[in-house]
């Protein structure tokens, strides 16, 4: 499982270090005269085109670059669902809350909820930001290394914490300085280098099962797996729960996520980053058909070779490892060169932007250095120890990951990370859709409830609601929640 056919160990870890050295040269000619203003909004110049192509790359983690092809086997093209409905919420993003954001001036998007709330707001916001993030980045970086590990530098014989320390530290080399004004350039490229991977793939695959263009489309329509529709209400997989859950997680995980936000903000203008979002948006759902017709490709292609996949830990085939097995075993050196630099860029441009915003949301939503008279020297001294400190705390947390060297409890993890934007959604609905003010001090308590209550719900689902399971609508019962109880807690705005 672990050898590597048609690429050298030696070979890969050349390739990821011209990658990144590509990416050391970027940040030198972005980061030169970089001030707080870069770092936070990029001098507010950035081209709207650049960040659209680079918000790509920071929507699709590695984990997804290895799990949406994998996941064609059981759940078809169920996954397009969920797509059609982040154009839906991209718009709302557009039209409603870039709107907000750019007419209150906003570095972090939270400090709009201090001036509707209060600062316990402010922070309860950030928290759950900082909280959501650090754990998402830091179990989506383990889960990507920990392919690479296998593949590549056990052979090698290096340990999992040094390679994970030597990437943490590449990572914090070219956001060090530019910050956003870095980012958006380094993303574009990291962009382009994922899609260059996800469409070369297909072609190389297809070319595997001697398929020209339109014989591949005609294959892909006529099998099993291209199926998009499912209507049964009870599973995760009911087109309506998928539809709208998918506008909803648009709208809390780039729309409210300050990490997909801040790039945004650094756009000339609000018509900009509008063009920005939308465009993006039309994007995201070509790339992603692209994805599921490649995992459409390597399971017909693993059906024609009778590849066996090794077993999780609920005794089926781990279809996590269909690509990287193909791609490294199977598929000849093109194919794992391919694998390699979309993982790569899939998993990093997923994660520098990602020690930026922490830090953007640290400095100026808990310690409120944006606000304090003091010398530029000790801001900027500030807003590095904040930047390193996250780059070791994300570093520890994957290497906690690794000695619990549980891949149920990292997906645990992640679950329970995505409960943290249901409160945001309810602060953020009930602030700009209601013209009452709720109490401050119970917005800690009142976002915290809301979640927990939401975990009984769907643990209990089944049994209480007759087989009814719930998918991403759980995220809007989750707002929902933290909305009416903010609405018992209201008074009138002064």
């Amino acid at each position: 499982m672990s050898q590597i056919i048609g690429m050298s160990a030696t070979l890969i870890i050349l390739i990821i270090l011209a990658y990144f050295g590509f990416l050391m040269g970027i940040a030198w000619v972005t980061s030169r005269n970089a001030n707080a203003d870069s770092y936070f909004l990029g001098n507010k110049a950035s081209p709207w085109i650049a960040v659209a192509f680079g918000m790509l790359g920071d929507s699709l983690s590695g984990v997804t670059f290895i799990s949406v092809p994998g996941a064609v086997g059981g759940g078809k093209f169920a996954y397009l669902q969920l797509v059609l409905g982040y154009l839906v919420g991209y718009f709302i993003i557009a039209q409603v809350l870039l709107p907000l954001y750019y007419r209150l001036n906003l570095t972090s998007i939270y400090t709009y909820l201090e001036q509707r709330y209060g600062k316990n707001a402010q922070k309860t916001g950030a928290f759950f930001f900082i909280l959501s993030r650090t754990l998402g980045a830091a179990g989506r970086l383990y889960l990507a290394a920990s392919v690479i590990q296998l593949f590549v530098f056990n052979q090698m014989g290096v340990p999992f914490w040094v390679s994970v320390t030597i990437i943490i530290l590449l990572i914090l080399a070219y956001t060090y300085k530019g910050g956003i004004k870095t980012l958006v350039w380094t993303d574009t490229f990291q962009s382009s280098i994922l899609l260059l991977a996800v469409v070369a793939s297909v072609v190389v695959i297809a070319g595997k099962m001697d398929l020209g263009f339109g014989a591949m489309i005609s294959k892909i329509a006529e099998s099993d797996y291209s199926q998009v529709f499912f209507w049964d209400w009870a599973p995760r997989s009911y087109f309506w729960k998928q539809f709208i859950g998918g506008a909803f997680i648009a709208v809390v995980m780039t729309g409210l996520d300050q990490n997909m936000m801040q790039k945004n903000l650094s756009c000339k203008s609000l018509g900009d980053a509008k063009k920005n979002i939308l465009s993006f948006s039309l994007v995201m759902a070509i790339v992603n058909l692209f994805f599921l017709s490649l995992g459409a490709l390597l399971w017909m292609y693993a059906d024609q070779i009778g590849l066996e996949l090794p077993l999780n830990a609920a005794g089926k085939p781990n279809t996590d490892y269909l690509f990287p097995t193909l791609a490294l075993n199977n598929l000849g050196t093109w194919a794992g060169l391919l694998f390699i630099l979309g993982l790569t860029a899939a998993t990093f441009s997923s994660a520098d932007s990602v020690l930026t915003t922490l830090t953007t949301s640290c400095y100026v939503d808990f310690l409120g250095y944006d606000k304090k008279v003091v010398d530029e020297r000790k801001k900027t001294n500030a807003r590095h120890l904040i930047h390193a400190g996250f780059a070791v705390i994300l570093l520890m947390v994957i290497l906690l990951f690794q000695a619990l060297n549980s891949k149920a409890i990292i997906d645990t993890v992640l679950t329970l990370a995505g409960y943290t934007y249901g409160p945001l959604l309810g602060l953020f609905a009930f602030g700009i859709l209601t013209k009452r003010k709720a109490e401050d001090k119970w917005v800690p308590l009142i976002c915290v409830l809301a979640p927990l209550l939401c975990y009984l719900i769907d643990m209990n689902s089944i049994n209480w609601f007759g087989g009814y399971q719930f998918g991403y609508e759980l995220l809007i019962l989750n707002g929902l929640l933290t909305f009416s109880m903010l609405a018992i807690n209201r008074k009138k705005l002064t």
